[in-house]
């Protein structure tokens, strides 16, 4: 079982976390993990929060209404290396209650507690049938809030 890092190590408080082990297929040319599969992992961390959250696919599918990815910014700090573990956190950063979700990722490999990425993501609540932007349903307003602990955090960030 994997020990997380301690909450010291990370951006935000109480993160989302998954942890991946970089395998064979992860690693470039340049021996290092490959940047696309960092945006694997952020994306694999959304779903999984987006499930923990009660948004799963089906439930989404069900209510024709998802986030789609508007906008990826995306700091590459460190690289990854076969054998690495790494935790992909995540946070929800922003709500406006009517079209746009934000969320904040941090990697941190394991064996150093470096942080190797950051990124920001802003999402489009979207109409699953037509793929045009929508307004989100209030299912996602309750499930996509920004938790207290993550908001005074960003508070003080922007002090």
């Amino acid at each position: 079982m994997t020990d997380l890092p301690p909450e010291s190590c990370w951006q935000l408080p109480a993160p989302f976390v998954l942890t991946f082990d970089v395998q064979t297929a992860d690693i470039d040319a340049y021996e290092h993990v490959n940047n696309t599969v960092y945006l694997r992992w952020i994306d694999a961390a959304a779903w999984a929060h987006s499930d923990a959250a009660g948004m799963t696919t089906d439930y989404c599918k069900s209510i024709e209404r998802g986030f789609a990815v508007h906008r990826h910014e995306i700091d590459y700090i460190g690289s990854a290396h076969l054998g690495d573990r790494v935790h992909v956190a995540t946070w929800i950063t922003g709500l406006d209650g009517r079209l746009r979700s934000q969320r904040r990722f941090q990697i941190i490999r394991e064996s150093d507690l470096k942080t190797l990425v950051n990124a920001r993501t802003v999402f489009i609540c979207t109409n699953l049938k037509t793929g045009k932007p929508t307004r989100m349903p209030p299912e996602f307003k309750e499930a996509y809030q920004v938790d207290d602990r993550v908001a005074a955090a960003l508070a003080a960030e922007a002090a």
